[in-house]
């Protein structure tokens, strides 16, 4: 697989895995294919996660492993977030068997959400959605953690990754998920994401959206095939998070076949197709739409929105945002 990133770029991350020293296991997951690692490169903190057949989980391999990788590759490198293909055998003549994604320096964020921890189910109501999570995605959303999202909008970087796009207030892109190896098409993942900023998650999408959505599904799916043209329509599914990992509206676009983990269960994924038919028969004008009805789904017991918002509620507390 070629690297997109531009080489002194590259050869810069790729040498930060064999720096990055172990603090904890944060989370082992996916039946054991994958690790979430919490430590530090040069003093600062930083999370590898990998990806493999199973990982042992004893200390002693796990204070080795980072150093023990071989042929180091990067795929790809945007603001704190780098992926790369390396080999977990030292034979140069191995190919890579390992899918690495690096975000150094992490926050404190970063670690709860790869840190295993008990899920509860919530329910928001349009009240409670305007009340606090409204809010809280602007407290967020003006934290810079969207940097990411607009290198890529901007055409700082990734450009030679997108595979379609479209340019203007109904704009937007497709572009390969980077948790994908790229190659591996039973579990390809791709995203789509919208140019306009006013559009935060699925709670921002109103009965005016619908011919919008609409004609975003069918150029990605049309995109999609067209570049993999073993792929036939009915062997993609298309997704929206909610809560999303990060509030800038995006559509998630998977082989069928993709093992249905945590990030595509009931409680965390949307089907876009059902997200339209809810759309369509909400009664009301243009501007009904997702902010107007109640969404239940789970949150990890470590989340911010469980602590500082659905906790307080529960316990009858004031809710300080």
């Amino acid at each position: 697989m070629t690297s997109t990133t531009p080489p002194d770029v590259a050869a810069h991350v790729e040498s930060l895995i064999p720096q990055f020293k172990l603090d904890k296991l944060l989370n082992q997951d996916q039946a054991g294919r994958r690790i979430s690692l919490l430590g530090t490169i040069q003093s600062q903190p930083a999370i590898l996660l990998a990806e493999r057949a199973a990982f042992a989980a004893d200390t002693d391999h796990l204070s080795t492993f980072s150093t023990s990788l071989s042929s180091i590759k990067n795929l790809g490198a945007n603001d704190i977030y780098s992926w790369f293909l390396a080999s977990s055998s030292q034979s140069s003549s191995q190919p890579p068997d390992l899918k690495l994604n690096l975000i150094y320096p992490c926050t404190e964020q970063h670690i709860k959400k790869y840190s295993q921890q008990g899920l509860r189910m919530v329910t928001e109501t349009p009240e409670i959605y305007a009340r606090y999570i409204k809010p809280f995605m602007q407290q967020k959303r003006e934290e810079g953690r969207l940097n990411w999202v607009f290198n890529i909008i901007e055409g700082r970087t990734e450009q030679e990754d997108v595979i379609y796009r479209e340019h203007g207030l109904e704009g937007f892109l497709l572009i390969p998920d980077l948790n994908w190896d790229r190659k591996t098409i039973s579990s390809l993942h791709l995203l789509g994401i919208v140019e306009r900023r006013d559009i935060w998650s699925v709670r921002d999408l109103r009965k005016s959206h619908i011919t919008w959505v609409k004609h975003m599904r069918d150029k990605l799916l049309d995109s999609t095939v067209k570049l993999y043209p073993d792929l036939d329509k009915d062997q993609l599914k298309l997704y929206v998070h909610y809560q999303p990992t990060y509030y800038h509206f995006h559509i998630h676009i998977v082989h069928i076949s993709l093992e249905a983990g945590s990030t595509q269960s009931t409680g965390k994924a949307l089907g876009l197709e059902n997200a339209i038919s809810q759309l369509e028969t909400i009664e009301g004008g243009d501007e009904v739409g997702m902010a107007d009805v109640s969404l239940t789904y789970h949150l990890g017991e470590a989340s911010e929105l469980w602590e500082k918002i659905f906790l307080p509620l529960k316990e009858g507390k004031a809710v300080e945002l």
